[in-house]
């Protein structure tokens, strides 16, 4: 899928400690664009007028494992494969880059509406062993819904606490939503995606991405290290545009993330996450300040607690 040229470049200067590039076999991918005209009529002070909006397009996206399928979302085209891999890592499918030997879309597909639409992903696991520790960890994740200590203590089974001595400064992260918006190509243009952005701890941007969901937009900026074998990123800050959940969490603790920021809250649960997990988990990051929920170790110059 496209991406801007001033946001590859960053990526390609600016990536985190790390062995070498490696790339994932992989087709070209070929989707649709993530923004579409849409015919309105703008009602306003004067009389109602007739124009053309930039709309973010929404469609499903359906990731096929070992010839099953394993999930479905609604996404905005673009950076499938991201999506995919950096869903895979999350729920504890693969943990290596060098898991997956190849990621294409479908090529032979029922309908139209499938086109584009269909991710496969071979890995170099026997046929059919991804779908069965899928089944078993989708399981154990689901089996303690009702209670957020089993859940995290059975996530802590498949991803162990943060334990790097990552720290960072207030005024960094009170730069990282500006640069975020600045690194947005199409929220521009729709006001319709939210982003999730990785950051060095001194808030250089590494890597960027967009969805119409918060889920996964950090898939898809995950996804995209952890395909060139940048993982783990026990020296970064993942900054959300968003709310924070316990899934947004627990995507970061799976790819060893010390310190998460949003401009908006977070749930219950994801502080707990946080802090059994080493993680700081700031929240309301906007201009003039944030408000810390956990991991006060991870901020320089903060007295400690009396």
């Amino acid at each position: 899928m496209r991406e801007g040229a001033n946001l590859a470049g960053r990526e390609a200067r600016n990536r985190p400690n790390g062995p070498p590039d490696r790339r994932i076999l992989r087709l070209m991918e070929e989707t649709a664009p993530p923004v579409r005209r849409a015919a309105i009529v703008r009602f306003g002070a004067a009389e109602p007028e007739r124009r053309e909006d930039r709309v973010t397009v929404e469609e499903p996206l359906e990731i096929r494992v070992g010839g099953e399928t394993l999930a479905v979302t609604m996404r905005t085209p673009g950076h499938d494969f991201d999506l995919a891999a950096g869903w895979l890592l999350a729920e504890g499918i693969v943990q290596h880059p060098d898991e997956i030997v190849r990621i294409e879309h479908c090529r032979e597909v029922r309908s139209a509406e499938e086109e584009g639409n269909v991710v496969i992903v071979r890995t170099t696991r026997p046929a059919g062993a991804e779908v069965d520790r899928a089944r078993r960890l989708l399981l154990t994740s689901s089996s303690c819904g009702l209670c957020g200590k089993g859940s995290i203590e059975s996530l802590h089974g498949h991803f162990p606490p943060v334990t790097s001595p990552a720290r960072t400064d207030a005024a960094v992260l009170g730069r990282l939503p500006d640069t975020l918006r600045k690194a947005q190509a199409n929220f521009a243009q729709t006001g319709g995606l939210h982003a999730a952005g990785i950051f060095s701890l001194s808030g250089e941007l590494y890597a960027c991405r967009e969805d119409i969901g918060r889920h996964n937009a950090v898939d898809k900026t995950i996804g995209s290290l952890f395909r060139q074998g940048r993982l783990p990123l026990s020296e970064t800050i993942l900054a959300v545009s968003g709310r924070v959940s316990f899934e947004i969490v627990q995507k970061a603790l799976s790819a060893s993330i010390p310190i998460v920021a949003a401009v908006s809250a977070p749930s219950s649960l994801a502080i707990d996450l946080a802090r059994a997990s080493g993680m700081a988990l700031v929240g309301f990051l906007r201009e003039g300040g944030f408000n810390l929920y956990s991991g006060e170790e991870r901020l320089s110059g903060l007295a400690p607690a009396r």
